[in-house]
């Protein structure tokens, strides 16, 4: 049986008209003879949304979900399934909905949904940041990718804006604090980009995908790509600016900085100007990539090809000229060559001498001291020339393996000599006179230089591989080690200390000493430039000219943590301002509807009273008055949880603590309630013990538990307190038997202006739980939500029994 097909309609927030292009999808199907049934479309009360629905057969819920089973049994062509990322009731087969719509399409049945991009679940942080709200329901991204097609519906924020004013999207009582809050409009306007940017990367996945499938190698030039050539190099700085500079003129371009390594040589780039350079590729938007490869100029181009560059800057050095002309010829790249300035570029890294001085000098004594003994033995054995040239062979190689080349040089030409002299006739002359000895004695020669090059080549590469098998073990060490430290900067000069037997290592500032370990005052060493205003300096002994490579690489990533751990700070520094002002925010677009309404009740309360035009009997006088006295006690309630709440905020709230016992403050609580405090049921004992709290903050704790739970009991069933001592606690629950929270949803209903489940949005600013929670807090208990048995939700609030 064949997979369904998925098709996902992307939006950047509600009310775009996603659910509206599904359902005119929908009836675009059925109208060609389709059968489409829809499983469940959430309309929000939106007239038009509704109207679109028309005569299409939809499928009964069951508990307020879909009915998955039905669904499967009743196996329609197309089923239209809202809200990807909705989390189901527990009790429900699956607990997402996106699982729901997995058996659809396994069972072979095609789908149409919705999604935010808000509900991506690589974008969860991002929206959070910019909007203030995390998102709990979430949808994996392979998910979305995973789908035939993902259809944009996008929409500017002005329109968005005047469709949620004309009440297009919520109702009227929402407009206000919607349009203050989420739907601002930097907010949609961000949100709007990563739908955007989204859908882009998709739209290159399957760009590339397409490419590959129709063996395409050429660049398509959909959107520019800038890759610039580092060679690890000073130089590097000023190309990667040039390259940012040539993006920046076209919007949404991509900048890539690559360093191609050679895998059969030295790589002579600069640790630290390359970790340089890979901060600065990143702070200007771009990306840093490594690629190793034998031939540079052939790794080059196939990198810009795979990540479909459309041009490349390269430095103006000659050997980048000729990577120019290779590039021209072989693609459709745009090239430009920087000049970095006069004396830029990197040197070519000179070999290091392959052995040792005192290895150099034993072969120097073996060719000296062995050919001459050698030749000794040979002529009063007196062997056949072939012999003769063999064996002087292989001393020549024994000198190579012992001092290097220049040895084995000398005992190649000392060779030639003394097989002339000694065993070719005419003997005792410098002379040849037959044409075979004189071709013999010139294989010997090119033999005995050539298998001396080779080993000298062998003993550079073997010294090389071990020190930078050494170098790659110290940083991976320094790396461990800085990552499982606290203070990074701290921990990676304290290794390199330790890497390098220093007394002391500084990092300096213009001067000024920002980090130091080791011991103060210590003779001075090395000094490390970083960049212009850090330098980094060494104290206990100077190091080694083959050190300095690791230890720039070190002093490089010393800036990057120190950097790290001031943006930290400052994020630190600013994460209370921008909590602040998410609340200030959120206080401000709440209370312009929640404190306008009993204003409006009482105002009409008492304007009613005093005109004259109407004659009102006592008992409407008296519902007016009453109404007025209620809408102002609303509103008094409203305040105070306002005032509180900014109190807690900056930690000036006042609170003393008393003994107190809970038989006298549950009543006052409850009568602060009015008629509905009657309705609740007190099963406190007569023996608990004191508390140990502040009377009237405990009070209004209680106010606002006992009339949340009154909000959500169903009728004929009141909320109840009940109270019970545990050593040293003193536990007061709050129960209600209404619809209950998920327990993945607890920690929800404590955030200010968080109305979980409340659909009116008439009842409050939503901080009556966060208030509860922060005073219990600073009375010194804890407020902690529990699964009321049989359904519903209790509060749990425990303090301090009394010790006296």
């Amino acid at each position: 049986m064949a997979r369904g097909e998925l098709r996902i309609y992307l939006g950047a927030a509600p009310g775009v008209g996603k659910t509206y292009a599904m359902l005119e999808e929908a009836q675009r199907r059925a109208g060609r003879g389709t059968d489409v049934v829809i499983g469940l479309v959430e309309t929000h009360g939106r007239a038009h949304t509704a109207a679109m629905i028309g005569d299409l057969e939809v499928v009964p819920r069951r508990s307020a979900e879909m009915d998955l089973d039905a669904l499967l049994a009743r196996r329609p062509e197309v089923a239209v399934v809202d809200e990807l990322a909705h989390t189901n009731l527990p009790g429900s087969r699956n607990e997402k909905r996106w699982q729901d719509i997995g058996s659809l399409l396994d069972a072979g049945i095609s789908v149409l949904t919705t999604v935010n991009v808000q509900h991506l679940e690589s974008l969860n942080d991002v929206v959070a940041r910019i909007t203030g709200v995390p998102q709990r329901e979430t949808v994996p991204d392979e998910v979305v990718r995973a789908a035939e097609q993902v259809e944009l519906v996008d929409m500017t924020p002005e329109a968005l804006r005047r469709r949620l004013a004309h009440g297009n999207v919520y109702g009227p009582e929402q407009v206000d604090a919607a349009l203050g809050n989420w739907f601002r409009a930097g907010n949609l306007t961000a949100l709007r980009e990563l739908a955007l940017l989204w859908m882009a990367g998709r739209v290159d996945a399957q760009l590339d995908r397409y490419r590959a499938d129709h063996g395409i190698d050429a660049g398509w030039e959909t959107r520019e790509r800038v890759v610039v050539a580092l060679n690890g190099g000073p130089e590097g700085d000023t190309l990667i600016r040039r390259a940012a500079r040539i993006a920046a003129r076209s919007r949404g371009a991509a900048l890539m900085a690559v360093h191609i390594t050679r895998n059969d040589g030295p790589a002579g780039a600069n640790p630290a100007d390359l970790a340089r350079q890979r901060v600065l590729t990143e702070s200007l938007g771009g990306s840093f990539h490594q690629v190793s490869g034998t031939d540079v100029r052939r790794a080059l181009l196939e990198f810009a090809q795979g990540v479909n560059a459309t041009q490349i800057v390269l430095g103006g050095a000659s050997r980048w000229v000729r990577l120019a002309e290779l590039i021209s010829a072989e693609s459709t790249i745009d090239v430009h060559l920087v000049s970095a300035g006069p004396g830029a570029g990197r040197r070519e890294a000179r070999l290091p001498p392959a052995l040792s001085r005192g290895r150099r000098a034993a072969g120097f004594a073996a060719a000296l001291a062995g050919l001459p003994l050698l030749t000794a033995v040979l002529a009063a054995v007196e062997p056949p020339l072939v012999n003769d040239i063999l064996l002087m062979l292989a001393a020549v190689v024994g000198v190579a393996l012992a001092g290097g080349l220049w040895p084995a040089l000398l005992a190649a030409v000392a060779g030639f000599l003394l097989l002339n002299w000694f065993f070719i006739p005419p003997y005792g002359r410098l002379t040849i006179a037959e044409g075979q000895n004189l071709l013999a004695l010139a294989i010997f020669v090119v033999v005995a230089v050539a298998v001396s090059w080779v080993v000298d080549i062998a003993a550079r590469r073997t010294r090389q591989a071990a020190r930078a098998s050494a170098e790659a073990q110290t940083l991976a060490t320094v790396a461990g080690g800085v990552l499982r430290g606290q203070r990074p900067l701290l921990a990676l000069l304290d290794r390199l200390r330790e890497t390098f037997a220093l007394d002391a290592v500084l990092l300096l500032e213009r001067g000024t000493v920002v980090a130091e370990v080791g011991t103060p005052g210590s003779a001075a060493g090395d000094q490390v430039t970083i960049d212009d205003d850090l330098v980094m300096r060494l104290r206990g002994h100077t190091l080694e000219a083959s050190d300095r490579r690791i230890v720039e690489a070190f002093a490089a990533q010393a800036a990057v943590a120190l950097r790290q751990e001031r943006l930290a700070a400052e994020a630190a520094s600013a994460k209370p301002l921008a909590e602040a002002d998410r609340l200030r925010t959120a206080l401000l677009a709440a209370v312009s509807h929640d404190l306008r309404t009993p204003l409006a009740s009482a105002k009409a309360s008492v304007a009613s009273l005093r005109s004259a035009d109407v004659e009102f009997g006592d008992d409407d006088r008296a519902e007016l008055l009453a109404t007025a006295d209620e809408s102002l006690d609303r509103l008094a309630r409203l305040v105070s949880n306002l005032l509180d709440m900014s109190r807690l905020q900056a930690g000036v709230l006042g609170m003393t603590a008393v003994e107190v016992g809970a038989e006298d403050v549950v009543p006052r609580a409850l009568e602060d309630l009015g008629h509905q405090g009657r309705h609740v049921a007190v099963r406190v004992p007569d023996d608990l013990p004191l508390l140990h709290a502040d009377p009237g903050l405990l009070e209004r704790v209680l106010v606002n538990l006992v009339a949340n739970a009154l909000r959500h009991s169903p009728a004929g069933r009141p909320p109840m307190i009940t109270g019970s001592g545990h050593g040293d606690v003193v536990e007061l629950r709050v129960v209600d038997h209404g619809p209950g929270i998920p327990a993945d949803r607890w920690d929800d209903v404590f955030l200010p202006f968080q109305r979980l489940g409340d659909r009116d949005n008439d009842t409050g600013v939503g901080l009556g739980l966060a208030l509860s929670r922060g005073l219990t807090e600073a009375m010194g208990g804890t407020l902690t939500p529990e699964e009321t048995p049989g359904g519903g939700l209790t509060m749990v609030l425990t303090l301090p029994a009394s010790t006296s």
